[in-house]
């Protein structure tokens, strides 16, 4: 079975070289490459074709942030695990928004960033569990009105955007489900529609609320 392919984006040496560590610990892991520099990440995902990035968000040249947002329009395939000290939920829509697959804090434990890659690589949407229960603590504030009626999705359309919350793609919605892409699309829109939900960071903020993304 191959291994992961893993590129480290972080500035900080002596960060960069525990992840190195604790990425060559795991048997199914291996790192390709090493970028101190948003610009550099850019370049050697292109090169490299990575499975995952591990994309600090604080970096000189190019934040993390533009460099995700860069990386995903050249190397939509590519899946970027953002990794910062920041708990604000700001930046965690900015992340999601530009096409991270995953956050995970500095400060939490070694495993939690092993499980975040193992999910992002499959394809999944992984949120560190600090930053989850901030959010949905607040959210739980915000949550919006209406009648039950309005607000009930069908069994198809809950199943539809939980894998979409997760980060699956529309195509591998489909294939999961065995039914067509554009029905897959008409069941997005109209369950978004009846939850109010605009973009990607509604949907994800729904799917914590709902708890879809604890068990991933």
């Amino acid at each position: 079975m191959s291994k992961l392919r893993i590129l480290l984006a972080e500035d900080h040496q002596v960060m960069r070289k525990g992840l190195r560590l604790l990425v060559g610990e795991q048997a199914d892991m291996e790192v390709v490459g090493e970028a101190d520099n948003g610009l550099e990440a850019i370049s050697l995902a292109q090169q490299l074709r990575p499975d995952v990035v591990v994309m600090d968000v604080s970096m000189p040249k190019l934040n993390g942030l533009k460099a995700t947002e860069r990386l995903k329009e050249l190397c939509p395939q590519i899946k970027i695990l953002t990794l910062t000290r920041h708990t604000d939920d700001g930046y965690l829509q900015q992340l999601l928004e530009a096409g991270a697959s995953g956050y995970v804090l500095k400060q939490s434990a070694p495993d939690e960033l092993v499980r975040a890659i193992h999910a992002v690589a499959g394809g999944q949407t992984y949120l560190d569990p600090v930053v989850t229960k901030q959010v949905v603590s607040r959210l739980g504030k915000r949550a919006p009105r209406g009648t039950p009626s309005e607000k009930r999705l069908s069994g198809r359309e809950e199943e539809v955007l939980r894998l979409i919350a997760q980060g699956y793609l529309s195509k591998e919605v489909a294939a999961r489900l065995q039914i067509s892409i554009k029905t897959v699309e008409a069941h997005k829109a109209n369950g978004m529609e009846k939850m109010g939900m605009k973009n990607r960071i509604d949907l994800v903020r729904y799917a914590m609320l709902q708890g879809w993304l604890q068990d991933i």
